[in-house]
């Protein structure tokens, strides 16, 4: 099936019809405003501002319920922009109450912002009649709600962004630390988070102490916090690399307290990384399709969690290219006349969805033999260059994603591997 956006695009305008009440929200944390129009764009009723609480938001159905009545409208749709997390209430309790929620894109009603008074003037009551107005030509997107396993997915992976930006900070600062205090230990050690480099830490924080040392008794410290420890050749070593140590001698009271520090959030990092990766697991395996696409050899738990934490129900997308634009990855190019420009990814999505789904077409073209072979095609037969072959697969790989959902069957390597037979 051919999946042509400029199809989409015209269903998303057809759906606004004349008996259309179509409603823009310019989102605050507070306060936000609505405008509405007709389908002709004419300017229905005056604008609403109302609160971010129960109360406003009743006043906001009240509102649309009354212009529909007096303008002899019969359905509503609203749309406003994803600002930040203030919108995701007002969406829900939208929803509730049989309201269709769409979305527009922030960069597009800022583009957008002249076409009613030619100006560049801003304010909340413009950018709603601009949100009003998109919606009204069709540029905007669907909000699908997604249901309790999607959600926590979703909420998870952003939970584990976090632990995992502390944990790689702490990791930071613990090098700078070795470097500054015992620069010698990475000859022991060639990575400060082996277990055996971060017991060194937690046991002989500094090089003037393990100076003063036996082996016996390194050894001895190491076997009191670890079960497989290293041996007599390491003690050995760093001894001896302790003794010609250039690290700095002062304040070390206070490098020691500081490397405590670090090593206390180094640890809270990697505990709240394992449980939030339980959660995500368990998660994950109650999505009813999820275990079929965790079949395909190179599919890890994290990648496909963070693909469906971000994209939702991959069975509510028309096409793989559907999910391709929700993450940002179609092409984009400018030309006119002569001049041709270069085509790019428009980057205009979900960057969590484009992560995710470029980590999980690597580990597939390093650990599936059909995503390999494909890709070795590409660039030793068709001379491809290796990160273009690499954008056709993620392409790929969401076309598959996208099948398996919609028609609930299992990943089928004869299928890809005839696609390389005809390609050859």
């Amino acid at each position: 099936m051919k999946f042509k956006m400029q199809n989409k695009q015209n269903q998303l305008i057809e759906r606004i019809s004349v008996k259309h009440l179509v409603v823009g929200i310019d989102i605050a944390q507070q306060l936000h405003v609505a405008r509405a129009v007709n389908f002709r764009g004419i300017v229905v009723g005056d604008p609403l501002t109302f609160t971010n609480n129960e109360e406003g938001f009743s006043s906001l159905l009240k509102w649309i319920n009354n212009l529909q009545r007096i303008n002899n409208l019969d359905e509503s749709i609203v749309g406003m922009e994803p600002t930040g997390h203030y919108w995701i209430n007002l969406s829900k309790w939208l929803f509730k109450h049989n309201i269709e929620v769409v979305t527009v894109n922030p960069y597009l009603v800022k583009r957008n912002k002249e076409n009613r008074d030619n100006t560049q003037s801003k304010s909340d009551k413009k950018d709603a009649l601009v949100i009003a107005d998109m919606v009204k030509n069709g540029y905007y997107s669907e909000v699908r709600p997604t249901s309790e396993s999607f959600e926590k997915l979703r909420v998870l992976m952003s939970n584990r962004d976090v632990v995992v930006k502390r944990l790689v900070s702490s990791t930071n600062q613990l090098n700078r630390w070795v470097d500054i205090v015992f620069p010698e230990l990475r000859q022991v050690f060639k990575d400060i988070t082996a277990k055996g480099a971060i017991a060194t830490l937690r046991l002989f924080p500094s090089p003037v102490e393990l100076g003063t040392m036996e082996p016996e008794e390194v050894i001895m410290g190491w076997k009191s916090i670890m079960k497989r420890q290293p041996g007599l050749k390491k003690a050995l070593l760093l001894i001896q690399v302790a003794g010609k140590s250039v690290g700095t001698k002062q304040a070390l009271d206070a490098y020691k307290f500081h490397l405590e520090q670090l090593l206390e959030e180094y640890d809270l990092a990697l505990k709240q990384l394992e449980r939030v990766e339980e959660q995500v697991t368990d998660a994950l395996l109650k999505i009813p399709f999820a275990y079929k696409l965790l079949a395909i050899k190179g599919i890890s738990v994290i990648s496909l969690a963070g693909i469906l934490g971000e994209a939702g129900d991959l069975s509510g997308f028309s096409h793989g290219n559907s999910l391709l634009r929700h993450a940002g990855l179609h092409l984009a190019e400018a030309s006119s006349g002569k001049w041709k420009g270069q085509i790019v990814i428009s980057k205009r999505g979900r960057s969590r969805l484009r992560r995710f789904l470029y980590l999980a077409t690597m580990s597939l073209v390093a650990n599936n033999p059909e995503f390999k072979a494909i890709h070795s095609y590409n660039v030793k037969v068709k001379k491809m260059k290796k990160m273009k072959s690499i954008m056709k697969l993620i392409g790929k790989l969401a076309r598959i994603f996208v099948g398996i959902a919609r028609r609930n069957e299992f990943y089928c390597p004869e299928k890809v591997n005839h696609i390389i037979v005809l390609a050859a």
